[in-house]
């Protein structure tokens, strides 16, 4: 398994529309950078966020999870509260190779301010818009900035295609657009 250079991912947005829209250079004018890498690429999150909030006592329930938990907003930007989290999307809309799978870390420009971006991996064939989750980690309101860069994404190439795909299995969170609650 190899990780893919800049060149290869522009080749696959370009020719199959890996990642639409695609930014063929860092862009980093004022705003925390985003585009393609050496190895990679910085995707921005969109101005659609659901801030997590706990006034009606709920139990954060995976099997049963309750949109009640959050409130919604539209903006440039986000107020995470102390020691909360957020869920935004990508701008970006992903198609994953078959053979390839795309692990995501967070942009040190936030981890230096105490606020983690957790992705789970990009499986062969997975397509959508990628939920983000943002942990405040401080005692302190944290600020996220829509349309710039949020994470990155790492596509590693497998030496042979794996015998069942996530759109082979019928992954329940094929082709999600928006921000995307979890789901059994």
């Amino acid at each position: 398994m190899s990780i893919m250079p800049d060149h290869w991912i522009r080749e696959q947005a370009e020719t199959n529309g890996m990642i639409e829209p695609f930014v063929d250079a860092q862009r980093r004018e004022n705003m925390i950078s985003y585009g393609v890498s050496s190895y990679g690429y910085d995707a921005r999150v969109a101005d659609e966020f659901m801030i997590f909030t706990n006034v009606d006592n709920a139990i954060v329930d995976p099997k049963q999870f309750s949109e009640q938990t959050f409130v919604q907003r539209q903006s440039d930007v986000c107020i995470i509260p102390p020691n909360s989290f957020a869920l935004a999307r990508t701008v970006e809309y992903f198609r994953i190779p078959r053979d390839v799978l795309v692990i995501c870390l967070g942009k040190s420009t936030y981890a230096r301010c105490g606020i983690i971006v957790n992705v789970t991996p990009l499986e062969p064939e997975w397509e959508g818009h990628v939920t983000l989750e943002f942990s405040n980690t401080t005692p302190l309101p944290a600020k996220i900035y829509a349309n710039e860069g949020a994470c990155q994404f790492l596509f590693f190439k497998g030496d042979n295609p794996p015998d069942v795909s996530y759109a082979d299995r019928a992954g329940k969170y094929m082709g999600q657009t928006g921000v995307t609650l979890p789901k059994i």
